[in-house]
């Protein structure tokens, strides 16, 4: 244990900002989580509710994450891959159902 005070006190301050860190990284999965659940929702059963419940969970999770890296919590390119995959997920689940009609125009338009 330190005996000089500045160490104390930094040993107070790094305890502080990590128990705060922990608190936003948990929220960020947390939020991220429960986006993932509202998209499996809205793949098997699309309804207008459920398509405003994954909106909403998106802003939410969007919110924390952009507040994290303001704050430092996370970098800022940590933060652009967490909403990237958000965005790859939404797509990856309803994308496909989207995609075959179009998918088959444009390979017969290739050919």
């Amino acid at each position: 244990m330190a005996n000089i005070k500045s160490a104390i006190k930094r040993i107070q301050v790094a305890e502080r900002n990590r128990l705060r860190n922990k608190s936003y990284k948990s929220a960020v999965k947390t939020l991220m989580k429960k986006y993932f659940t509202a998209v499996e929702k809205y793949a098997s059963n699309p309804t207008e509710e459920l398509k405003a419940a994954v909106d909403e969970q998106m802003s939410k999770a969007y919110s924390k994450i952009d507040k994290a890296v303001k704050r430092g919590v996370l970098h800022k390119n940590n933060g652009s891959r967490k909403k990237a995959r958000l965005v790859r997920y939404y797509k990856r689940h309803l994308g496909e159902k989207n995609q075959p009609e179009s998918a088959v125009t444009d390979s017969s338009i290739a050919s």
